[in-house]
């Protein structure tokens, strides 16, 4: 029991990350939408800090899971984690070649999407909604 108390305390900080990084994503890309602007190099650099804190959710996801401890399902898990690393660079790909306001309002869906998978994941992992 207490080797699970560990892998939750390990993988929440990753979590607050990956979360945080994504409603700025959203705040942001919404903004540059709003405005009817093309998705810019900011914009592109706040999606790669979330794809980043996404792959790096993938890693300890992945690696607490490996160690045995855990009630999750684990092909379910693993599923979510996979998902949600390809959401942020197919949003981006799209966002760059939609030359109109709606190529930000792809990555506003995007952030918004990533919000819900890793609110999902955690409920998984804490099993408070398996």
């Amino acid at each position: 029991m207490q080797a699970m108390a560990y892998a939750r305390t390990v993988l929440l900080p990753v979590t607050v990350t990956v979360l945080a990084c994504a409603a700025v994503l959203a705040v942001a890309s919404g903004a540059v939408t709003a405005r009817n602007r093309r998705a810019g190099t900011g914009l592109l650099v706040v999606a790669a800090l979330t794809e980043l804190a996404v792959v790096a959710q993938l890693v300890v996801g992945i690696s607490q899971l490996a160690s045995g401890d855990h009630d999750v399902s684990a092909a379910l898990f693993v599923a979510y984690l996979v998902g949600l690393v390809v959401v942020v660079p197919l949003a981006v790909l799209w966002a760059l070649g939609e030359p109109t306001r709606w190529g930000p309002g792809v990555l506003t869906v995007a952030a918004l999407v990533v919000l819900v998978l890793v609110a999902r994941l955690h409920q998984l992992w804490t099993g408070t909604g398996a």
